[in-house]
């Protein structure tokens, strides 16, 4: 099954990641399960980037699911651009979607992928309302 990305997404949060020795699996190229790993790091710097730490909070989002497409196999040495988006805010929910490209290569997507992210109470472990400054962010 291959999910594709939206057209109508809205571009939120970019960052890079090197890519670690230890993130190489016995194949010789970046093990699958690092791929959601940095798809959950930029969701996490996106967060602290607009000033909510998941850790000092009562409040924060979780995926409810996640997928990835492999194009291009990710080697080390090297750097790895991820360009993070939004789309659809609903009550409770919006969905991320994440490009992933070398550094060294710039256009040429070697992953992407997303994940339905809920606004939950943290203490409470309920959905609740996205608040206004972040359905602003991804709307």
């Amino acid at each position: 099954m291959r999910l594709t990305l939206p057209a109508h997404k809205k571009r939120v949060f970019e960052s890079t990641i090197p890519i670690r020795w230890g993130d190489m699996d016995a194949m010789g190229h970046l093990n699958n399960t690092t791929y959601f790993r940095y798809m959950e790091i930029c969701r996490i710097d996106w967060m602290a980037s607009v000033n909510h730490v998941p850790s000092d909070a009562d409040e924060g989002i979780v995926i409810v699911n996640a997928f990835c497409n492999f194009y291009r196999q990710l080697t080390y040495p090297g750097d790895v651009r991820l360009t993070m988006y939004a789309s659809d805010p609903a009550r409770t929910t919006f969905e991320t979607w994440v490009t992933m490209e070398r550094t060294d290569a710039p256009g040429v997507i070697c992953a992407e992928g997303g994940a339905t992210t809920i606004w939950v109470d943290i203490p409470n472990q309920k959905a609740k309302d996205l608040p206004d400054w972040l359905r602003a962010l991804v709307s």
